[in-house]
């Protein structure tokens, strides 16, 4: 399991990175369907902070393997049998989900954890092993990852408010484990793998989004026996919305801020905004249809900012992340002014079809932009 070249010529994702993900598709249902449901009932506190949490775990998880794929990735029958582990973790994870959301019970999502992170530290060690370079890096990984675990399965002796605040700390610890393994010798990861990996997952976050969005027309439809002008309208209104994102997220990615460690780590790290709020957004527009059958306990400003929160940090993550062509001149303010805008648009009677012309007028000045400079 030596380091693989950063210089690679045509690195893709391969069928087991693929179906790695898919594996994943079922975790982020079950936490944007929750959060779907929560939020119609009217539980915003309860929804927004269980979300948070079961997506952070999804996320890291996620994260953790495709970085270590990206530099390591030799294809060998241990290294697939060991990603199938984590695929069984993940999927364990998915099913503790509901738990998660519904009394706050962790365990199941914890055991999938386990099982996870046994198999990526017995990855790290592999490479320890195999890798003297980087020998050093590789340790550091495993045994972070196997504290932190530790951290949390401990936490799940402890009650309110010690338990939140633990895992806080673990959290963080998390977050610190990469940080602390690249100061002795950087990983190879690839930059052109790691760009497609992310923009794979966000492609599949979207596609999530468009099927809760489409159930829950649906159901509308089913209770209002049929469509009606203001069904139509939603749904139109929600696939212009998923377009831009998709026009916005992939019209030129490059890999400007994977030239450094420290601006790879934020890049990395800022892709929890993106998924997370992308996943959030399909809620947001599931609950819109719940609130036209009467099924949302929500005021109208509040169904307005099921969409518009995550929405708003959505636009501010990608341009922050620099994902797609750099801009120039005025149409630099174009991002941050579309972000107050789809906030303020939140509060009106017409929520959802505003926010849509506004995300599709920042693919059209962004575009344009891009064009222009050419």
């Amino acid at each position: 399991m030596t380091a693989r070249r950063t210089d690679e010529a045509y690195r893709s994702s391969t069928p087991l990175e693929l179906f790695f993900d898919l594996c994943f598709v079922a975790a982020v249902a079950q936490a944007a369907a929750h959060l779907h449901h929560d939020l119609s009932a009217g539980h915003l506190g309860h929804a927004v902070g269980n979300y948070l949490w079961v997506f952070f775990a999804i996320w890291w998880a996620w994260g953790n393997f495709t970085w270590f794929a990206s530099a390591y990735d030799n294809d060998d029958d241990a290294y697939r049998l060991l990603t199938m582990v984590q695929i069984a973790g993940a999927l364990t994870l998915a099913a503790g989900v509901p738990r998660a959301f519904e009394s706050g019970d962790y365990l199941v999502v914890t055991v999938g954890y386990v099982i996870l992170r046994l198999a990526m530290v017995t990855q790290w060690l592999r490479a320890a092993g195999a890798d003297p370079e980087r020998r050093t890096t590789a340790l550091r990984y495993a045994v972070g990852y196997a504290l932190v675990q530790a951290g949390w399965v401990a936490r799940l002796a402890f009650d309110q408010p010690a338990y939140l605040y633990a895992g806080l700390a673990v959290a963080v610890g998390e977050l610190l484990v990469p940080i602390w393994a690249e100061r002795a010798r950087v990983t190879t990861f690839h930059p052109e793998h790691i760009t497609e990996r992310f923009g794979l997952f966000t492609m599949i976050v979207l596609g999530e989004a468009v099927l809760a969005a489409t159930t829950a027309v649906q159901t509308a439809a089913d209770a209002r026996d049929g469509l009606d002008v203001d069904l139509l309208v939603l749904a139109g209104s929600g696939l212009l919305l998923v377009l831009s994102l998709w026009w916005l997220y992939f019209d030129r990615t490059t890999q400007r801020m994977l030239r450094s460690m420290r601006t790879t780590i934020i890049w990395g790290y800022g892709h929890y905004l993106v998924f997370a709020s992308t996943a959030a957004i399909g809620a947001g527009l599931a609950v819109a249809a719940d609130a036209l059958t009467g099924h949302a306990h929500l005021t109208h400003p509040q169904q307005g900012l099921a969409v518009g929160i995550p929405l708003a940090a959505w636009i501010a993550a990608v341009r922050w992340l620099r994902v797609g062509p750099p801009l120039r001149g005025p149409a630099v303010a174009a991002p941050p002014v579309a972000a107050v805008l789809v906030l303020a648009a939140a509060r009106t009677s017409a929520a959802v079809p505003l926010m849509a012309v506004i995300t599709a007028t920042l693919a059209v000045v962004t575009t344009w932009a891009v064009r222009r400079t050419d």
